[in-house]
């Protein structure tokens, strides 16, 4: 065993990104060395209000060897296809962001410029009908593909909606038997090292010393470690995302939950709607510029589709990031990194990256600053790709309606953003620098569904026959469609693995679980009920 190994790692906070980071850790750290320790306080709540996920979340629980359907049903969990936007491009508009393609390239051109070829000739419906995600779940309908499953169904991309407080539960319990150990305790004071500044120790209110070699920062906004002990700074990004408060409540609901989100614009900033197997997770977040907190609260109650089951619960919060996320000895994980408000249901994904760089990264003791260079480089991309996605959304309005989306319509925004808007202008180009998150499909299917609509086409679709181009297109809409339409329902597929859902009749037994849907283009099962590992 290398001398400068890490023999202790404390973790401070619990929630969402506290025992996810002990469970990865549990699952990675496991050398016969390193402890892991997680210090928190029942006395302390946590904001557990982010419910809705993106796909990389799936390789994070398979990393874990986490079973789906256990994972399902322990959180409360739903699946997700998707985004629906309601009214952001213009007042009554939608469109829909769908995880996965849209469509297939032809001839090494991507899909969306043929479709934005296709739209000079005669009129086309909205590039999602050309998204297999997306068409399943404007029909309610969702599955989970086989392995080496041959037809669109395998096209089908996933992330989830579930219960944060329930999922830290179920994480808990992982990090716990992998040997965890947790310590109930609030931090009355951080004990420094003399000679290079970082934490030597966190000391409890009954006087008990954490000693650590690293310790990880997920005490939420306030930032115990990395701001009020270390002092490390903040980059606010309020000039272009404007909104600093949220309230939410949850909800009952009637009928089968959607397998997607539903962000819809209201006048000072938009309504998250995330349904759940026993419940609908709703918030409203705003700009307290142009809407009291008062009038928030009305205006969310006032949009709810069933009856709030809990008090409205009120957030503040600046948007923007740590300067470092990793200060001397310390790493910030969640809402002590940093936080862009969740329209694109990011703030889980930037706790799963910072925690599979530091596994990349991990130090020993003498804490190479080559190391934490890299990670902060990292994690500062990734956040700015995230931020200038997210303004896209707000600066991509032609809303007057309101003083807020005219100060949104008319703001100056990040350079790296606005040469995105012009590339796209031009001729619908998209450039991925590095691992952005965002994949093409994504700008495209904001771009569009909000009005900026290339001046040209790329060059190179002018190469293929046009008539074949558009009999493709065609097929690749019609087959969607078909596959769509031999899907089980999203609630049928979560009765069969196992899920509660509050208004469907009880699980069926196992023996009806050979009912499958019978796939004339493919011979193998197309999708899976079974309680598959990821």
């Amino acid at each position: 065993m290398n001398e400068h190994m890490i023999r202790n790692v404390v973790i401070v906070g619990g929630g969402t990104a506290g025992w996810m980071a002990a469970a990865a850790f549990s699952r990675f750290l496991n050398n016969g060395v390193t402890r892991i320790t997680l210090v928190e306080s029942e006395d302390i709540g946590t904001v557990g209000v982010g419910e809705a996920t993106i796909p990389p979340l799936l390789n994070f629980n398979r990393m874990l060897g986490i079973n789906e359907n256990d994972f399902i049903r322990e959180t409360g969990g739903t699946y997700k296809l998707g985004i629906e936007f309601d009214g952001w491009g213009d007042v009554g508009e939608r469109y829909f962001h769908p995880f996965g393609a849209h469509g297939h390239d032809l001839g090494g051109i991507h899909f969306h410029q043929l479709y934005l070829r296709e739209r000079k000739r005669r009129v086309m419906q909205d590039i999602s009908a050309w998204s297999m995600s997306a068409v399943a779940a404007q029909a309610g309908k969702f599955a989970r593909p086989a392995e080496g499953a041959q037809s669109a169904v395998k096209e089908l991309l996933h992330a989830f909606h579930f219960d944060a407080s329930l999922y830290a539960r179920f994480l808990r319990r992982y990090a716990e038997a992998g040997g965890v150990q947790r310590i109930e305790g609030k931090i009355v004071e951080v004990a420094l090292r003399p000679e290079d500044g970082h934490v030597a120790a966190v000391k409890l209110e009954n006087g008990q010393a954490v000693e650590g070699d690293l310790f990880i920062d997920c005490s939420g906004f306030r930032g115990l470690l990395i701001e009020e002990a270390l002092e490390t700074g903040y980059e606010d990004w309020s000039q272009w995302l404007p909104c600093n408060r949220a309230v939410a409540v949850p909800s009952s609901y009637s009928g089968d939950p959607d397998p997607f989100t539903r962000a819809t614009a209201r006048g000072a900033g938009w309504q998250w709607r995330i349904p759940l197997q026993q419940r609908m997770g709703n918030g409203l977040v705003y700009c307290s510029d142009f809407m009291t907190a008062e009038a928030a609260e009305r205006e969310l109650l006032a949009n709810l589709e069933g009856e709030p089951l809990a008090k409205p619960r009120h957030l503040s919060f600046v948007t923007g990031r740590r300067k470092l996320g990793w200060n001397r000895n310390v790493v910030a994980l969640g809402l002590s990194s940093g936080f862009v408000e969740p329209l694109e249901s990011t703030s889980i994904h930037l706790v799963q990256a910072g925690i599979t760089r530091l596994i990349a990264l991990f130090p020993d003791r003498r804490f190479n600053p080559v190391e934490r260079d890299e990670y902060n480089r990292q994690m500062r991309d990734l956040y700015e790709d995230v931020r200038d996605f997210v303004i896209l959304h707000y600066k991509a309005t032609r809303r007057r309606d309101t003083p807020f989306w005219e100060r949104c319509r008319t703001m100056n925004v990040p350079e790296t953003l606005r040469r995105k808007i012009d590339l796209f202008r031009a001729k619908g180009r998209v450039f991925r620098d590095g691992a952005e998150l965002f994949a093409t499909t994504s700008w495209v299917a904001v771009c569009l569904g909000q009005h900026i609509v290339p001046e040209e086409h790329e060059p190179a679709a002018d190469a293929l026959d046009e008539d074949k181009v558009a009999a493709a297109l065609e097929e690749m809409r019609q087959g969607y469609l078909r596959v769509a339409a031999q899907l089980p329902t999203h609630a049928e597929f979560l009765r069969h693995t196992g899920a509660a859902l509050a208004n469907t009749p009880a699980p069926p037994q196992p023996a009806e679980l050979s009912g499958e849907p019978n796939f004339s283009f493919a011979s193998e099962t197309p999708f899976n009920f079974s309680a598959n590992p990821l």
